[in-house]
């Protein structure tokens, strides 16, 4: 992290926060599409988090704590646009139509039943797992970035799991005696 680029935006540089924010952009859009499934309400939480933080720049006291800092408006950010969505948004379920493909169809029947699983998590429970999982922070750094104990942290995860282990496992024993059947 240059701490230097950060000064001179926490400074009012506006050029300096323009590539501040050039270099955190897709990172923090692929984690809010991750947090809230859905691409638009995303964009609308990174923009959100960008104005966020160019206001509240000034206030912030540890550079070095910058992306942590970044990382609690967005996850805020998100909650903000989730809770906004849930407003105004019907839900709406496919129906299911048997897969008419071989070996593609399984893959994608997977990655449906996952998304579903995942789905089904909290909005606190999917922000730890996409943060740990995906953006390869540690827990401890998880808890600071979102403001929280760090045991609340581990509870979120280990119940996030379990949940996924829950709603996974029906399917992963299917899969496992459809493949030993001769």
């Amino acid at each position: 992290m240059n701490v230097g680029l950060i000064d001179r935006a926490k400074s009012g540089d506006s050029d300096a926060f323009a590539e501040l924010a050039a270099s955190k952009i897709d990172g923090l859009f692929a984690i809010a599409r991750l947090i809230l499934r859905d691409q638009h309400l995303a964009e609308d939480a990174v923009q959100e988090t960008l104005i966020r933080c160019w206001r509240r720049l000034p206030k912030l006291r540890d550079p070095a704590a910058f992306d942590a800092w970044l990382y609690r408006i967005l996850y805020r950010a998100a909650v903000d646009e989730f809770s906004r969505r849930r407003r105004f948004v019907a839900t709406v379920q496919n129906l299911y139509a048997e897969p008419t493909v071989g070996d593609a169809s399984r893959l994608v029947a997977d990655r449906e039943e996952m998304e579903r699983a995942f789905a089904r998590l909290s909005l606190e429970q999917r922000t730890v797992v996409v943060l740990h999982h995906y953006a390869d922070l540690p827990l401890t750094e998880i808890a600071t970035a979102l403001g929280i104990p760090l045991g609340t942290v581990k509870s979120r995860h280990h119940y996030a799991l379990a949940a996924l282990r829950t709603a996974l496992e029906p399917s992963v024993g299917a899969a496992v005696a459809e493949v030993a059947q001769p």
